[in-house]
């Protein structure tokens, strides 16, 4: 693994679940951005089924909970994630209504056209965004909605640095135009897409990681492994300040047809 140009995916998944355990949220997002897109969202009430597809600990989820009607299940792969996840339910009230299982976006545990809406902020792309938009059709019911945010570019061209960073991570990264093509050909209308602030990056997801960073550093001091996992957080960090007029996560919302 070279380690200067690394990207998250080298690491080990339990040295990035027990990182990203110590943080509100696992990518950039705010509450304020999560209330918007269910803005464009009709037709919830109370028996209104939700899945919120690679919730973490669901920072988003409570949210969601919080400002829609119906029963939410949260599904994320990391045990540790949904532990965390069910006890923000239960501190939040919402326990009764909003409930975490262990589990994979690739094979959804739910029954065919039995939801009403597909959440998953910053999550999709572990997936792919267009296999994820067509595999999770099938399960969302006629009418009902998808909406996820997505790591998009803003410009056609841009600074080599930064386009060799994002094709390198995740090489389905493409223009707005595009993924909202790609939504369109899965059998969805498009509804609405707009671009999240910089706000959602710099104050919501990198500046509560500083703290997160210096604890882990103490606590695995000397070990390679996590240093160099620190190194790439921060280089992301740093990437996106200087380059943040070329990409971001943009919200898709889509409406099965």
């Amino acid at each position: 693994m070279n380690e200067e140009h690394s990207s998250i995916h080298d690491f080990n998944f339990d040295l990035i679940c027990e990182y990203y355990s110590a943080i509100d949220r696992q990518g950039p997002g705010s509450p304020e951005v999560t209330i918007k897109a269910l803005s464009f969202i009709d037709n919830l009430h109370s028996e209104s089924r939700i899945a919120d597809i690679g919730c973490g600990t669901g920072g988003q989820t409570m949210v969601l909970a919080q400002n829609s009607p119906g029963i939410i299940t949260g599904l994320d792969l990391f045990p540790a994630f949904i532990d965390l996840f069910n006890q923000n339910a239960q501190k939040f009230g919402l326990s009764h209504r909003v409930k975490g299982e262990i589990g994979s976006m690739e094979s959804l545990p739910f029954e065919k056209e039995s939801l009403d809406l597909i959440w998953s902020e910053g999550a999709i792309y572990n997936l792919g965004f267009e296999r994820g938009l067509r595999e999770w059709l099938p399960f969302i019911k006629t009418g009902g909605f998808i909406a996820v945010s997505e790591a998009s570019w803003f410009t056609n061209e841009r600074p080599a640095e930064i386009n060799d960073f994002w094709v390198d991570a995740y090489p389905q990264i493409d223009t707005i135009p595009n993924k909202v093509r790609q939504l369109q050909e899965s059998g969805y209308i498009p509804v609405a897409n707009f671009i999240l602030p910089e706000n959602c990056w710099l104050d919501h997801y990198y500046a509560p990681q500083v703290k997160a960073q210096e604890d882990f550093l103490r606590k695995y001091k000397g070990n390679q492994t996590a240093e160099a996992f620190i190194e790439n957080e921060r280089r992301e960090a740093q990437l996106y300040r200087r380059y943040k007029d070329f990409y971001g996560y943009v919200f898709y919302i889509g409406k099965k047809i």
